[in-house]
């Protein structure tokens, strides 16, 4: 969420000092960007819906977090995207409420997906056994309803103590919602101090694991190996490659939210400017579209599901049994 500090002065829209061309070329390249955060995802959740073989526990985390990278480039790009280009906010005060309540849950959701698939990985590679044991599909559904519920009732409260439903005060032409310096602080630890040390732990831990798999692995590639010992190496070759690439999609998050909070959050001692807030935020949302291209430059899973799915091999029949793993 937002923090500023209640300075609205004498604001009025400036007028567009671009010509036609670059003003119609501007809103072409916004919406191929929507459409591109829109498609991308889409595709994730189709293939994660569709195909049996991955309805599995990481997968659905994925999925997840998928559902939110569609609904930031749906719902938050288009109006983000308008004000920048217009220089002015043009939607409206009641608008505006919504544009943060959707903004905000989805930003602190995003977060949160994150955390649980860091979760994930360390469970999976600390605790093998267990994980394979006690972590089922149905589990991890349980989880993600649970804490989409919570993160709707944070950003409710959030909103409605800080006077944001009834009386809250906005800029003419702009559209910033204030906190108090009270929920200031519990937004900070909620939605940045606290997931954000949790996933620099687990991935800590998540690399060192890794490490000595790696280490068992070149020791079992040099005796004479039973199948028992393949399938061993194979699995950990899995592991450690699902928590490699996992590890670049939280790190070019992480490079993502970072600069927007720490630019928010300092604005108590210093006087935003507008501009570089909206170019933040925009990175932030852009993540939503880099999200596919990671799946799909390191995951053959999923390049061979945009295949299926482009070719509309899907509505043949039993296609959702097809194997896109091997």
């Amino acid at each position: 969420m937002t923090n500023l500090s209640d300075r609205c002065e004498h604001f009025s829209c400036p007028e567009r000092s671009v010509s036609p061309a670059v003003y119609i070329l501007l809103y072409v390249c916004s919406a191929a960007v929507v459409l591109l955060t829109m498609c991308g995802n889409l595709l994730i959740i189709i293939s994660v819906l569709y195909f049996k073989q991955l309805h599995t526990p990481t997968n659905i985390l994925v999925f997840s977090l998928a559902v939110s990278d569609f609904f930031a480039g749906a719902l938050l790009m288009p109006p983000m995207l308008i004000w920048i280009i217009e220089s002015c906010w043009i939607f409206g005060k009641i608008f505006c409420i919504v544009f943060w309540f959707i903004g905000a849950f989805i930003t602190v959701l995003s977060t949160y997906n994150i955390t649980l698939i860091a979760v994930d990985r360390y469970l999976a590679l600390s605790h093998p056994f267990l994980y394979m044991n006690r972590v089922s599909v149905r589990i991890t559904c349980i989880i993600i309803t649970f804490y989409w519920c919570v993160v709707v009732t944070y950003i409710t409260a959030l909103l409605y103590f800080n006077g944001n439903f009834k009386d809250s005060v906005t800029c003419p032409g702009e559209c910033f919602l204030f906190l108090n310096e009270v929920w200031s602080v519990i937004d900070l630890v909620y939605s940045l101090i606290f997931p954000l040390s949790v996933i620099i732990i687990l991935y800590s831990r998540v690399f060192l694991i890794a490490k000595k798999h790696a280490t068992a692995i070149r020791e079992l590639n040099n005796h004479t190996q039973p199948q028992t010992q393949k399938i061993t190496s194979h699995s950990m070759k899995s592991e450690r490659k699902a928590a490699k690439v996992l590890g670049i999609l939280v790190s070019v998050f992480l490079a993502c939210l970072l600069p927007y909070f720490i630019y928010s959050f300092l604005c108590k001692v210093i006087e935003i400017q507008r501009e570089i807030f909206q170019t933040l935020s925009i990175v932030l949302l852009v993540n939503s579209t880099i999200n596919p291209f990671i799946y799909a430059l390191f995951y053959p899973w999923f390049r061979r599901c945009i295949k299926l799915i482009i070719t509309l091999q899907i509505f043949q029949r039993d296609s959702a049994l097809i194997n896109v793993l091997s």
